[in-house]
């Protein structure tokens, strides 16, 4: 009897080791694609050919614009399921709360300021009160504001937004905010289908059309409002217990100032001043997570465990500091990684970004990402890019700049070489811990394979195969440049 009960809590632990095994393997794979056609879609991805594009279109706000890219127009960002944007925000800029019917990843490309969501069930954990002249109204303390946390963001940070989580951000600092976003339309937390639709809680964001778009997203575009405009404005008051002058006030059908609005003195919220425990968590990337109590308000109310994970999730991680890099190459440059080994609400996003940075004629081994398209981003400099497909044929090989972006498809072959001024991007990637598969250099497939091997393979001698094998043997991922290849990479 006493053997069965030791051996009793063993078997229960493998089996539930072998679940969450098993699930972290395939989570990714089976959270891809809307509810939807997925047949017909898939038997028009071909990616025969792939482009790279710039922003073409521009949506102007009060202080500053949305500027959209032209995916409708490639077919590879439609089979991918991923839709791009950038907000350029101007000094007390404020982008009013949006929500999409997707999860979506922002990178902040330059600035810094403040940011916030509305996350469901989660405490207003920011509180302000006040005391009453001399106790003579009915309480001792009256409450002036309550909300969800406010924090900092600040260039390099890539902030996680769930789907159907509203997200306001303000520029509080001198300089511009750029913010560039991803929305993964392809994801099942998506379960409309293709099209990228965001939700604005407040403004009336002006209309853009572009010739090339759907006659319906162009129908759609072209009558925004926010959500209250749909609702009767009596039963809308009613609803809120506001006047009905105030419901029409919500519906904004005569704001004319955009999604982006200003704030001309400032805006004034809750946010901690003189703590210094959250202050070192922020200097640290680290989010300050109240104590229960602290959320409570001192109460001993019972709370749903799964709803304080929640709620104490970190929505964002910086992947510009040089201390965090994950690989280091002194003469060729850096890569930095967001995934959910590191910033776990990923694995409700199932996104991830990398941010590369290759210094002059630096060189990203040839690889291909095992589970999960590419979206790449330029922020600096300029490098080469070609793509392989399975058929051994380039469907890309071109340059890319500061701003634009390309697809880079599941599994096709990709490599890399920054020019003379280096080159920076960041890799979005639809999978919350996507693999690369690295072609030279350490934990590579060469240096996997056996001389003989790659000898018969590739009808080399065994000499030649072990050059093949080691030459890159000391580098992994980033490579430093030849000198003797360095005229060619100046051509």
């Amino acid at each position: 009897m006493a053997s069965i009960s030791a051996i009793l809590p063993l078997c229960l632990s493998l089996i539930l080791l072998f679940q969450v095994s098993t699930g972290q393997f395939s989570f990714g794979e089976s959270s891809r694609g809307f509810r939807g056609d997925q047949a017909s879609r898939q038997q028009q991805c071909r990616f025969e050919h792939l482009a790279a594009l710039e922003a073409t279109e521009q949506q102007r706000s009060e202080a500053g614009f949305t500027e959209y890219y032209n995916t409708d127009a490639r077919n590879e960002f439609g089979c991918a399921g991923v839709n791009v944007r950038r907000w350029v925000v101007e000094s007390k800029g404020l982008v009013l709360p949006t929500y999409a019917g997707a999860h979506k990843l922002v990178y902040i490309v330059q600035g810094r300021g403040v940011f916030g969501m509305a996350l469901p069930g989660c405490p207003e954990t920011f509180q302000s009160v006040r005391s009453t002249f001399e106790q003579q109204v009915e309480s001792t303390q009256k409450l002036m504001d309550e909300h969800q946390q406010i924090q900092q963001f600040r260039q390099g940070d890539v902030i996680a937004v769930p789907a159907g989580v509203p997200l306001w951000l303000y520029n509080n600092g001198d300089s511009t905010v750029i913010a560039f976003s991803i929305i993964d339309t392809g994801n099942n937390a998506n379960q409309l289908d293709p099209r990228t639709r965001e939700f604005f809680l407040a403004g009336k964001p002006r209309s853009w059309q572009s010739q090339q778009q759907y006659s319906y997203q162009a129908e759609q575009q072209s009558s925004n409002q926010n959500i209250f405009a749909g609702f009767n404005p009596d039963v809308l008051a009613e609803a809120l217990g506001v006047s009905r002058q105030t419901a029409i006030r919500l519906q904004g059908l005569n704001d004319q100032r955009g999604a982006i609005i200003r704030v001309e003195h400032g805006l004034q919220a809750l946010q901690p001043s003189s703590q210094t425990e959250p202050r070192r968590q922020e200097e640290q990337g680290q989010v300050y997570v109240p104590t229960q109590e602290q959320q409570l308000g001192g109460s001993r109310a019972q709370q749903n465990g799964l709803d304080e994970i929640s709620c104490s999730f970190k929505l964002r991680k910086n992947i510009n500091n040089p201390q965090s890099t994950d690989i280091f190459n002194p003469r060729g440059g850096r890569i930095t990684r967001a995934n959910s080994q590191n910033f776990p609400i990923l694995n409700i996003i199932q996104m991830s970004a990398t941010r590369t940075v290759l210094q002059n004629n630096a060189l990203l081994t040839p690889h291909w990402t095992v589970n999960a398209h590419t979206v790449m981003y330029v922020t600096a400099g300029q490098g080469r890019i070609q793509v392989v497909d399975h058929r051994g044929r380039s469907v890309f090989d071109g340059e890319l700049h500061q701003d634009q972006i390309l697809l880079i498809p599941q599994n096709f072959a990709v490599l890399v070489k920054a020019r003379r001024e280096g080159f920076a991007w960041v890799s979005f990637k639809t999978n919350h811990n996507a693999i690369d598969s690295q072609i030279a250099g350490k934990a590579s497939i060469l240096r996997a394979l056996p001389v003989d091997v790659v000898a018969n393979a590739y009808r080399l001698s065994r000499e030649e195969s072990r050059s093949l094998k080691f030459n890159r043997g000391d580098e992994m991922a980033v490579f430093a440049p030849r000198q003797e290849q360095q005229s060619y990479a100046d051509q």
